[in-house]
């Protein structure tokens, strides 16, 4: 399953949409958890004839996540990749994420991006090396790019998780769990990303400190 959460996004989503479906031709495969928009999101979704779930407000992206990671284990599908709904990541990354799982070698695959001022703004750089750094020691094994959102996951791996956070702090305990605690055997898929100068919607100093208190609480699981 390819699973796009998505938040106002509907500038960007049917572009990505198109792309995807380019090179993974199973629309009912293609999950969007549309997480409490007011623009067009959903609409444009089904419009694409992909699968639609919707939060009634906005919980936050990790809910999002939960919520289609649910659905994929209800279907029994055996991984999911997830991507990001703004046209930040390229669907084309999709078939080397497909063919990097089929060795059977990875339990995770996270979409790798060149960490340094010269491709991504700056306050993200720091940002996103922080976080890594710190990820990195919690789980006990390198991972350069933890926040990425851009990332495939075995699902027999998903239905062993048990996720506390609901916000962008999500995808970090995801890998501080899988890997530190599960064994999860995880690979990189080097990519490029586009940086239209959008707004975020990550809020720094907020979500740092939930980011902080989830490495905390993450590292007490017994």
């Amino acid at each position: 399953m390819v699973l796009i959460p998505a938040f106002q996004a509907g500038d960007y989503l049917r572009n990505v949409l198109e792309r995807t479906k380019a090179v993974f031709p199973h629309p009912e495969d293609i999950l969007v958890v549309d997480d409490g928009s007011r623009d067009a999101t959903s609409q444009i979704a089904r419009e694409a004839g992909v699968q639609v779930l919707r939060h009634r407000e906005n919980f936050g992206k990790g809910a999002a996540l939960r919520t289609g990671f649910g659905e994929a284990i209800s279907k029994g599908v055996d991984f999911v990749i997830v991507l990001d709904a703004d046209g930040q990541h390229d669907p084309a990354y999709i078939p080397r994420f497909v063919e990097a799982f089929s060795t059977g070698k990875y339990d995770v695959l996270i979409g790798t991006r060149a960490l340094h001022p010269g491709t991504m703004p700056l306050d993200r750089y720091l940002s996103n090396s922080y976080s890594s750094l710190v990820a990195s020691l919690a789980a006990g094994k390198r991972i350069r790019d933890s926040q990425s959102g851009y990332r495939l996951l075995r699902v027999n791996l998903l239905k062993k998780l048990r996720l506390r956070s609901s916000k962008y702090e999500t995808e970090t305990e995801i890998l501080i769990q899988a890997v530190r605690f599960l064994g999860a055997r995880i690979g990189e898929i080097p990519i490029s990303v586009t940086y239209r100068g959008e707004e975020s919607h990550i809020r720094r100093f907020g979500d740092t400190l939930r980011f902080i208190k989830i490495v905390v609480q993450t590292l007490g699981i017994s």
